[in-house]
């Protein structure tokens, strides 16, 4: 954690179950954004699909009262990953602005880092990736095109978040809250989620990390985890339910 002190940033994100709609703009927009594979429903029933964030559904109750429930999950930056002390050749790693990144090109596909992940979002891509020709155009230049054999997940949207800090020291500006958004935040409808800085007092990820319904999913394995849930509210019993198992 020394190495976080010399960085002005330390990224996070905050995702409120009560406006969660289920909606999976979120699912899609990442998809887009980082040049994933397109799934079929063969690769979802051989456990070979890959989705850098998928939206969780939970019914509660009992026929015809019944309620569902979604929850947002991908990878969780933790600050005490399981996942980087066993890659052998150091393709996970920490950044100094505590991001859990993958270096694709040291990346051996031993898979011990999804063997470790408690959260389940690390991918293992089983083929070549293709797409139909109309969506040759459609691949996101910024994003490397992952080729089979190695480990993948959920990064932040990291080329947003150089492009948005380069073009920030390009101006003379200071980055400011809400200036960089990855895919899955921009595209979400209820703006139930939200992604800033957490070194800046202001901002309004902190705001809601310190909000009395604020939880990390799977906290009691201590992974000390970069995103945060809001508890959904309950209105027959006013009571704050959590969802996730943590």
């Amino acid at each position: 954690m020394v190495a976080e002190k010399q960085s002005k940033f330390k990224w996070g994100m905050a995702i409120d179950i009560d406006k969660c709609t289920g909606c999976q703009a979120c699912v899609l927009a990442c998809q887009a954004e980082n040049n994933i594979p397109i799934n079929t429903e063969d690769n979802f029933k051989d456990a070979r699909g890959i989705e850098w964030i998928r939206v969780e559904r939970y019914w509660e109750g009992e026929f015809p009262d019944v309620k569902a429930k979604f929850i947002p999950i991908l990878c969780m930056h933790c600050d005490n990953a399981p996942c980087e002390p066993v890659c052998p050749v150091y393709a996970s790693y920490h950044t100094v602005e505590g991001l859990n990144v993958q270096v694709y090109n040291r990346c051996v596909g031993t898979r011990y880092c999804a063997n470790g992940c408690p959260y389940l979002v690390r991918f293992f891509n089983y083929w070549e990736p293709e797409w139909p020709e109309s969506f040759q155009n459609q691949l996101n230049p910024d994003v490397t095109v992952r080729s089979r054999g190695i480990m993948e997940k959920c990064t932040m949207c990291i080329q947003r978040i150089r492009r948005g800090t380069r073009k920030a020291k390009r101006d003379n500006n200071e980055v400011m809250d809400g200036d960089i958004s990855p895919a899955c935040v921009q595209a979400c409808p209820t703006d139930a989620m939200v992604f800033g800085n957490q070194k800046d007092p202001n901002s309004k990820i902190n705001k809601m990390k310190n909000d009395k319904r604020s939880y990390t999913l799977l906290d009691h394995l201590k992974t000390n985890s970069n995103v945060w849930y809001l508890a959904k509210v309950d209105e027959d019993t006013d009571t704050h339910s959590k969802e996730g198992g943590h």
